[in-house]
C-alpha cells in the first residue's frame, strides 16, 4: 500500500510540492465532479490520503453527492480534508455551505480536517500554509494518534 496520496484541485497541487513522496491525482481548477470524471480509473488507496476539493464547485455541481462519491472510493488508514476557505463569487454557492458538507462527511467518517489561513485571493492558502498543511498530515501518521485525531480540526497558528 502506498504511504501517501494527495487528491483534488490546485490546493492539493500546492501541498504535494511539500510531500514529494506522495502519489498525486490533482489538477488546477478541478471541481469535485471534474475530479470524479478525470480520475475515475484511479485506485484511491494509501495509508494517508489528503483531499482538497470544493473550492471550484458552483451552483450546478451536486457537491455533497460528489464529495460522498470521492470519499467512498478512498481506502486509507487516515484521511485529511483540506477545508475550502473561499470560492469564486460567480459560483453562486456560499463557501459556508461547502464547508458544512466537508465537515459533516469528515466527522461521519472520522477524518481529520485541516484549516488554513487564505492568501489575499481568499481561496488559496497563504504561501507558508502549504507547508504547514503538509506537516500536519505528516506528523500525525503514527497509529497511536488515530483515536485522538479522528474528526479533529487542525487550525492555523
Amino acid at each position: 500500500m502506498l504511504e501517501c496520496m494527495i487528491i483534488g484541485d490546485s490546493i492539493a497541487v500546492g501541498v504535494a510540492m511539500h510531500r514529494p513522496e506522495c502519489e498525486v491525482h490533482a489538477k488546477v481548477g478541478l471541481s469535485s465532479v471534474q475530479f470524479g470524471t478525470t480520475y475515475a480509473d484511479k485506485i484511491l488507496e494509501a495509508k494517508t490520503v489528503i483531499i482538497s476539493v470544493g473550492s471550484n464547485d458552483h451552483q450546478y455541481v451536486p457537491t455533497n453527492y460528489e464529495l460522498l462519491k470521492i470519499r467512498g472510493r478512498i481506502s486509507a488508514d487516515r484521511v485529511y480534508w483540506i477545508m475550502p476557505q473561499g470560492n469564486a463569487k460567480e459560483s453562486n454557492v456560499p463557501i459556508e455551505r461547502i464547508q458544512a458538507m466537508v465537515s459533516k462527511i469528515a466527522n461521519t467518517m472520522g477524518d481529520g480536517v485541516i484549516h488554513f489561513t487564505p492568501s489575499p485571493d481568499g481561496i488559496h492558502p497563504a504561501a507558508r500554509e502549504y507547508r504547514r498543511i503538509a506537516i500536519v498530515a505528516t506528523n500525525t501518521e503514527d497509529k497511536e494518534n488515530d483515536e485522538r485525531d479522528a474528526g479533529k480540526h487542525y487550525r492555523p497558528y
